[in-house]
Formats: structure tokens, sequence, C-alpha cells
């Protein structure tokens, strides 16, 4: 544990963020440095608490009381060894993650929660200051061959795992830059792509191959997959969800992801003219972002910075409550009224609101037409929606970004050419090992498991990895959830 009284005498603090009219300018990280005396005081926080409910509520298991009471006794280089054998990327989810080990703190019963999220960032930062976290190839090779099809968290994570315990590893991305989710699907206000390219620089060093502009299925035939002993499907659940109602056709309507994918692009120095795309900006437009979550924040925040004349979010679902219901008790993550630092930055923000159709003139769109749900429980004791007669109304809109979620792995290139089975939801079916239903290919992360968080990616590519692991060497060498890794030297 921190200091005894620690969560007594210090109150919750977090890092500075920069004045909106400052960084709706540009597209760098919201949040000021942390002064690690006031970083310190935040891990001493840390309760003895007996059984730390923060583990469970962590997908990686991450010993988070050992590296705060190590931070707190300023010993880093012990508090960076025991993050990392858990975590093979705690700089990615010290910015991105949402953090459901906080919502399991035991202190979050009585106080605010303990700062985890900043502490994990501010431990791996301080380790790539002292240089402590530098290349570590394996000392002796498998001679194994191993393809992870994507490089989004739960493929760099995989691929890390592998190459770990001696395999040889090719990482084969279908864009032209390494890290997938990380790389398009997030804005750099957010997390810088410096980031990725320099956890991405360290694998490379380390020996893992990567591949860019290797889209399997398509102008990577899937027959080159059986050059390898075996392969990781870590694609993603890339197949948005669609909104199929009139005028879905109509210019100005379009995906999140290609919003933001364009975004990032621009962000990057590259020209959308090589892309052959048609430009999706923001400037000067009336923007509807449909979808209230992570992703159509994100699209705020991006429309917001092209220079939007008005944005509005809309969801279906009814206003979250500002605090936990009695079904979502704790140590579990709430389902709560929360405001990102996108939605600070200017947004009309509507609830229980359905979209009818898109209308607009010369194929383009100018307005959308909604009307207000509420949601009766039916006899069944389930929750559905019903239109709220008189609530029709007309919205000016430029432009529209569906940010309503991804419905799975598509299934046009790689998945059906295979032929994997698909679960009910359009996942990838696997076994209680990662394996599908072709020998010697396995499946992890969003594409296995449907939508879901950066740090559950992780998680999947590092069990993943050790299934794969234990299938070929005959033995467990890398470690389950939340035990230590193997040593690096």
């Amino acid at each position: 544990m921190g200091k005894p009284t620690g969560f007594i005498e210090f109150p919750h603090e977090a890092p500075t963020r920069r004045a909106i009219d400052e960084r709706v300018q540009d597209y760098r990280e919201v949040y000021e440095p942390f002064a690690e005396e006031k970083l310190q005081r935040q891990a001493a926080r840390c309760m003895d608490c007996g059984v730390p409910f923060c583990q469970s509520g962590c997908p990686l298991g991450n010993v988070i009381p050992d590296w705060n009471d190590l931070v707190y006794r300023g010993r880093w280089r012990e508090a960076y060894d025991r993050l990392r054998a858990t975590n093979n990327f705690p700089e990615f989810t010290g910015r991105i993650c949402p953090h459901p080990c906080e919502s399991a703190c035991v202190l979050g019963l009585i106080d605010e929660p303990v700062t985890i999220e900043q502490i994990e960032q501010e431990i791996i930062e301080h380790a790539f200051r002292e240089g402590w976290v530098r290349p570590m190839p394996p000392r002796v090779r498998t001679g194994k061959r191993m393809a992870v099809v994507g490089s989004g968290p739960a493929g760099l994570a995989c691929a890390d795992q592998l190459n770990k315990a001696g395999h040889r590893v090719t990482v084969l991305e279908r864009d032209d830059r390494v890290g997938g989710l990380l790389r398009y699907g997030i804005p750099d206000f957010k997390l810088e792509k410096r980031i990725v390219e320099r956890r991405v620089a360290l694998l490379r060093a380390e020996g893992v191959h990567f591949v860019t502009k290797a889209h399997v299925g398509k102008n990577y035939p899937v027959a080159k997959l059986r050059d390898f002993d075996a392969v990781v499907l870590c694609a993603g659940a890339t197949k948005p969800r669609d909104l199929p109602i009139p005028g879905r056709d109509l210019d100005g309507v379009h995906f999140a992801w290609d919003f933001l994918w364009q975004q990032n692009k621009r962000v990057a120095g590259d020209s959308l003219e090589r892309e052959d795309v048609r430009p999706i900006h923001a400037g000067g437009k009336h923007v509807i972002v449909i979808g209230g979550g992570d992703t159509g924040s994100d699209c705020v925040g991006t429309s917001n910075r092209q220079g939007a004349a008005s944005v509005t979010q809309f969801e279906l679902l009814p206003t979250p409550p500002d605090e936990r219901l009695p079904h979502q008790p704790w140590p579990y993550y709430p389902m709560v009224l929360r405001t990102s630092t996108s939605h600070e930055e200017g947004v009309e923000r509507r609830w229980s609101i359905l979209t009818k159709a898109f209308e607009g003139r010369q194929g383009r769109v100018e307005h959308l037409r909604t009307v207000q749900v509420e949601f009766p429980t039916n006899g069944n004791g389930r929750p559905g929606f019903r239109e709220v007669p008189g609530t029709d109304r007309i919205w000016p809109a430029d432009l529209v970004v569906l940010a309503v979620g991804y419905t799975g792995p598509e299934t046009d290139g790689m998945v059906g050419q295979l032929g994997l089975a698909l679960d009910r939801r359009g996942a990838i079916e696997t076994d209680g090992n990662y394996r599908t239903s072709v020998p010697g290919v396995f499946a992890a992360g969003d594409a296995r498991r449907g939508q879901s968080l950066v740090v559950w990616a992780i998680s999947e590519g590092r069990e993943a990895a050790r299934a794969v692991d234990a299938q070929l060497s005959g033995f467990i060498a890398l470690p389950t959830k939340g035990v230590g890794d193997l040593p690096r030297v």
C-alpha cells in the first residue's frame, strides 16, 4: 500500500486540461504535464483494502496496488517492472482506457477513486525518459513462424508475446501504417501518433516484422498464410453498423471510421488525393453525430477542430444517471453520465432521440428528421422504445456522422475465404483456447469478442499468444492474466 493515511490526507487531483480555445486549434493531447510530487501523493491514496478489487476490474489483471506503493516510495524502476509484467502497452491504456479499475477502487465507495490511469501513464513515461524501455529481443528462436493479421492493440500485444517466446512473427496490416485502431480510429488529441510509432519501433528492433498494405483476402492471398506455422486473426470488428433509413444514400452521410481515418491522415501529413477518396470535412457545416459513445465523442472533438458551424450529438437511449443504479453496484463499471473533453469543447447533446430520415436536394443531405422516444417496460420485463407522438423535428445538417458501433469482422474477404465459422453475433467463433474452426488459425480481440475496449484487446492478444505458444511448444511458457511476464534479458 501507499501511505496508510494518504487517502485521508490527500484529495483527488487530476492533470489540468489545456484551455479550450487553445486546444481546439491543434491536435495535440489535451492534458498538461503532471508534477511528479503530485503523482506520488495520488499514489499514496491507495488503501490497504485487503482485497484489491481494482485488479478484478482490470481485464489485464494489473497488480495495481504494487505499483501505486512503489511510485509513492519513489521506486520508479520497480514500479515499471511490475507494470510491464502484465501490460504490454501502458502508454496506450494510460491514455485511452476508460479505466474500469477506478470504478472498482474501494476508495471510490466513500470518495473519488485513486487516479490509477494517470499513475499508469506516468510510470511508463518516466521509464522512457530514464531509458529503461529498450529493445530486448529473445535469446533463442524456436524456428516457428507466426502470422498476426491486424496491427491494432490485440495484434500488437499478440505479436509482442509470441516474439518474446522466441517465434518469428510477421504482422500483416492492410493500411499503409502500423497501428490499426490506435493509428486511424483514435484522434491525436487523445493519443498522439508519436506514442504509437515509438512502441512500433521497439517491436521492430526486437524482431517483429511488419508488412503494410497487406490486405489478407484482397491483395494478399489467403493461400500465403499456409507459409506460417500458426495464424492469429486480430483484424478487429471493422464492419460498421449502418442506419438503413430513407435518404441514407445522400452525400454527406458518412461512417465515423471514414471521418476519423481521413483526419488522422491529414494530421500525419498525408494527401487524401493519393488515397483516391472524397474528402469529408466539418469546416463551416452543421454537424450531427449519431451515437453517444466514445467514438461519437471523438467525432465531436474532431468536428470542432475542423471549424464546424455547430455540432449536435444524438443518442437513442435516455440520459444516463449521475450516480450508480442499484442493478450496477460497485465494483462493476457503471453506466453513468460522462462528459468527455470533446463535449466540453462545444456540443449540444440530445437523448432519447430516433433519426427517421435524411433529406436533401441534388443528392446532398441538408437536414434530418427525428422523433423523441420513451422506454416503457413491456410485459416480459424487457425495455423497448416507442415513439412519442407530436415530437417530430427537423434539424439542419450538412454533415452526418454515424457512430453507432460495429457489427463484427468483415466477411467478404479473409473470413469468408478461410471458411471460418461465426457465432450468433457475427464474430469469429473460437473454442476456449482461441482456436477457430480452421486448424492452425486462431482469433483474438474485437474480431472474436465483438466491439470492446482497448484494454480488452491487449488482454485478448496476450491470452491468444499464450494459447498458440502452448499448442506449438507442448508446454506453457507465456504468463496468464495478472501473472509476471517472461524475463527479458
